[in-house]
């Protein structure tokens, strides 16, 4: 798994203005359910545009050990010959997700209702993470977790031999805890109900209801209530994966840090509950244009035409966490170049991430040069404007993709280059981030030589 091995150090540093095409690859909240759902389902599901990073392959290699068909046909083509709704078997050995809290959590949603022992592990990142989330709303269907302390991994769950279906309101906005309730809700009779105050992305919802289950949203005052209907016999699709917009995030920012830049991102998603990141940007002055709206599998996409420009610091909304929460390390990053200060509330869920980000970004941040505020929900970056951020740092990634991504853009618009000690977590969910990033113009570089200044570690 990356963040097993050796660590990789990497250095980014400004060359010159960033140009060209960003192909970046598939959504990996969608890869990880059509993997899941395709286990589920009975027949053959093929999928396009799988993400293959490490973090989805992990998940694939779950649902082989839950005794589907899983199957590489071929770069992104795959498919899956599913055992259907409580047809997994019991593994025969430990599920080791990794560095994905999403593959762990969905997971355990997925089999928390069938008469089964399962044990969860994962990397150094994952065993740190909170699990008693979505552990305590699985044990409504009858499930029993027995973990570490805090409920962490390592992990064993005993799914319910006879589970009843559950009405649940979420406690904090968390897509991974309303899809694992929603998936274990699928071997259960009945009606399984979640209630979310704030809207999450809602990738779970729509591709169940592709795949033929009875699912319903309705907007009432108790927030957006989802109806399942249980033990449906789920059919086979063809899935067609769109590009991820959390991963175009970074040449997307990386394009707005870097005097001149003009980079085209084709095929992103831009499913409403994604999207905040791209109406932060425009709030922020950027000069991003959406290209050919389309809808692709079931979800609008666009091709994003990114160019230089100033920005201005904004408050963010708190509203628009939800819909944006993995892209708020980059965000922080972007908005140490703009204008003013950048000031990011309702961020509580970024400390529980695959790593605790609002510190990371907050230490790296300073270690730069830029000065910041933080609280346990906020995060306050004040922006030094174009060219004005000193970089010169090694920058602690904490085994956390996108911490590392993060502070590789900013690299690219700092007066001294950035080092961060650790870019191999990046093949979790980008696998070809540093080439990508090469052929648009980056210098970015394996090395151990790093500036003297440490951060973050």
């Amino acid at each position: 798994m990356a963040g097993h091995g050796e660590a990789i150090p990497m250095r980014s540093r400004a060359i010159g203005p960033l140009r060209g095409v960003a192909e970046v690859p598939g959504d990996k909240s969608i890869s990880h359910r059509a993997l899941i759902l395709g286990a589920l389902s009975v027949g053959e599901t093929r999928i396009t545009g799988l993400l293959e990073g490490q973090d989805v392959l992990d998940t694939g290699a779950a649902m082989r050990a839950f005794g589907a068909r899983v199957e590489r046909l071929g770069p992104g083509d795959w498919a899956v010959d599913g055992v259907g709704v409580g047809g997994f078997q019991e593994p025969a050995d430990v599920i080791d997700c990794g560095n994905s809290g999403t593959g762990a959590r969905l997971i355990m949603g997925a089999m928390a209702t069938s008469d089964l022992t399962v044990v969860f592990t994962g990397d150094a990142s994952l065993r740190s993470r909170p699990m008693g989330r979505v552990t305590e709303p699985l044990a409504l269907f009858g499930a029993e977790a027995h973990g570490r302390r805090g409920g962490r991994l390592p992990l064993a769950l005993r799914g319910a031999a006879n589970p009843a279906p559950v009405r649940y309101a979420t406690p904090m906005p968390s897509a991974q805890v309303k899809s694992a309730v929603l998936l274990a809700g699928l071997n259960a009779p009945g009606e399984t109900v979640v209630i979310e105050r704030e809207p999450t992305r809602d990738h779970t919802e729509r591709m169940l209801a592709g795949f033929g289950a009875a699912v319903t949203t309705e907007v009432t005052a108790e927030g957006r209530v989802i109806t399942l209907t249980g033990q449906p016999e789920l059919r086979p699709q063809a899935i067609a994966v769109p590009r991820d917009p959390s991963s175009a995030a970074f040449p997307v920012v990386a394009a707005l840090l870097v005097e001149g830049s003009d980079v085209l991102v084709p095929g992103i998603g831009l499913n409403p509950t994604r999207a905040g990141l791209y109406d932060t940007l425009i709030e922020m002055g950027a000069d991003i244009t959406f290209l050919d709206r389309r809808d692709e599998g079931g979800e609008t996409a666009a091709d994003l035409r990114v160019r230089f420009g100033p920005l201005r610091g904004i408050e963010v909304p708190p509203a628009r966490a939800a819909s944006m929460i993995d892209e708020y390390p980059v965000l922080a990053a972007l908005a140490a170049t703009a204008e003013g200060p950048t000031v990011m509330r309702g961020v509580k869920e970024l400390r529980v991430k695959e790593s605790d980000r609002i510190d990371a970004m907050a230490r790296g941040l300073e270690a730069c040069g830029v000065a910041i505020e933080e609280g346990p929900d906020f995060l306050i970056v004040h922006g030094r404007g174009p060219g004005g951020v000193e970089g010169g740092a090694t920058v602690g990634t904490r085994l956390d993709h996108r911490i590392a991504m993060a502070f590789l853009c900013l690299g690219l618009a700092t007066r001294k280059p950035v080092t961060i000690d650790d870019g191999a977590p990046i093949a979790t969910s980008f696998p070809g981030f540093v080439a990508l990033m090469r052929g648009l113009g980056a210098e970015i570089h394996e090395g151990a030589d790093a500036p003297l200044a440490r951060a973050g570690a």
